[in-house]
């Protein structure tokens, strides 16, 4: 229950400062503080809303400038939405002394996959939401379409989007989601999530992962890991680091890229005792290589060749899901509205727990 309310608090906040930082919490000190006087109560909590605290919050917040602000580590800087996302919810005007009416929504999908030495895939689960952050005036009512072969729960045809499981916001309305997959909310104050889902089946991994250990001598070891994208040739990913354990006894470690790695570097952490490898940008329907040659202090055993690995991958996939889930339509449900929203509709697929073993 701590790590809820703190969560939500964070949300809270991040919904009132437009982007949270430790520049904006040093300059919206005391609209923080008074967030803190109206959420606990003698210690505790009694309502973490956004849309209600809106009701007893007097304090305007200070914007703080979100391109130069150090965020938490929530998403890559390359995948990170327009800065218009990082406005307060309480920024009603621009400087034109106009309201522009924007819509944010992200689907966001987190990969647990783990393979085995040959690069079978053993276990794999997706972790997807679609979230949302609206700056329209009003509070009109919205409808979202998904996939209109959508399927919940096990059955569904072939080549159609199978959800093991999913939950809505108490916002959302179902009465349209059964016949045309279609959602009716009105979107409340702040950041909200409209959909978790949960997809156990199988589906393609966006990386795959080869390794090989050589045994050169008793003192010398040569790893290759071999990493492919099984992306569409228009997709990347972005910032892939790729990290190798070694021996507890390793000496040193050389690493060895392809002659045309461009973007790419390997560095061995003798304190940590495994070797990052960061590429900055993986195009997909490509293959990278590396050649990790470990010196032992002691002759390699059984036991030297277990401590190598498992291999970690970190990565997001800007503009791409693995699920299939997608977004037909966002529109406004009252036909008398006089504006066209902007909408912006962003997918971005991250590595949760992404392990090969060796």
């Amino acid at each position: 229950m701590v790590i809820e309310l703190l969560n939500r608090m964070a949300k809270v906040f991040k919904d009132y400062c437009g982007v949270l930082s430790e520049e904006a919490i040093r300059k919206n000190f005391i609209l923080i503080y008074e967030l803190l006087d109206e959420i606990l109560d003698y210690g505790y909590p009694q309502g973490t809303s956004t849309e209600t605290l809106k009701n007893f919050i007097y304090n305007e917040p200070i914007m703080v400038d979100a391109g130069r602000a150090m965020r938490m580590p929530t998403m890559n800087p390359k995948t990170t939405p327009s800065m218009a996302a990082h406005k307060p919810i309480t920024y009603q005007r621009e400087r034109t002394g106009k309201q522009k009416n924007e819509i944010f929504v992200d689907i966001l999908e987190r990969l647990n996959v783990l393979f085995s030495p040959s690069g079978l895939v053993l276990n794999s689960t997706i972790d997807g939401c679609i979230q949302m952050k609206s700056y329209l005036s009003g509070n009109p009512e919205l409808r979202l379409a998904l996939n209109e072969d959508l399927v919940i729960g096990k059955g569904g045809a072939y080549g159609s989007v199978t959800l093991d499981d999913c939950n809505f916001h108490e916002c959302v309305q179902l009465q349209d989601f059964e016949t045309s997959r279609t959602l009716s909310f009105i979107p409340p104050d702040g950041e909200f999530v409209v959909l978790n889902y949960r997809v156990t089946g199988e589906f393609r991994a966006p990386f795959r992962v080869f390794p090989a250990i050589d045994e050169v001598s008793p003192y010398k070891l040569d790893v290759t890991i071999r990493c492919r994208a099984d992306i569409p040739e228009t997709n990347y990913g972005a910032n892939v680091v790729i990290r190798i354990p070694v021996p507890r006894n390793t000496a040193s470690a050389g690493c060895e890229l392809a002659q045309n790695a461009v973007g790419q570097q390997a560095e061995f952490s003798n304190t940590a005792k495994h070797v990052t490898w960061t590429i900055k940008k993986f195009q997909g329907n490509t293959e990278q290589t590396i050649r990790v040659k470990i010196t032992l202090s002691d002759p390699a055993t059984t036991n030297t060749r277990k401590e190598i690995g498992p291999i970690s991958l970190n990565f997001e996939v800007p503009m791409y899901n693995v699920s299939n889930l997608a977004v037909r339509y966002l529109r406004i449900a009252e036909q008398g509205k006089a504006y066209n929203p902007y909408r912006w509709v962003r997918y971005v697929t991250q590595s949760n727990s992404y392990v090969c073993r060796i």
